[in-house]
């Protein structure tokens, strides 16, 4: 299984940025992909998800709102999408195969993000 991000970035408080998932090696059709993310506080936190099996989508508080995941299972793509960002949200956004952190197999090697006001 390998899970590859794209889309980090610098970008200024208020605007948006759109990363993106590649999956390639899934054991099935389920397109099950969570956003994970590492600021500077060395914690790996959830920040969203996608179940592949009923599409249900699962957001963190903290970007519930702002943020949303989009799926395309036929080009094994997720998308976060993200809006009125905050400094607060500036880390290391990781995509992995499950939406808990304890469950996660594999990880993308992640992209920065980093928003400045």
């Amino acid at each position: 299984v390998q899970l590859v991000e794209s889309g980090g970035g610098l970008v200024q408080a208020g605007g948006s940025l759109k990363l993106s998932c590649v999956v390639k090696g899934y054991p099935d059709d389920s397109l099950t992909v969570g956003w994970y993310r590492q600021g500077s506080g060395n914690v790996r936190e959830e920040v969203a998800c996608v179940a592949g099996d009923d599409g249900a989508k699962f957001y963190s508080d903290a970007v519930k709102g702002r943020f949303t995941v989009v799926s395309d299972q036929p080009a094994d793509t997720v998308w976060l999408e993200m809006n009125d960002l905050k400094e607060t949200d500036t880390a290391v956004y990781y995509c992995a195969d499950a939406c808990t952190l304890k469950f996660v197999d594999f990880w993308g090697q992640g992209t920065q993000v980093t928003v400045f006001s």
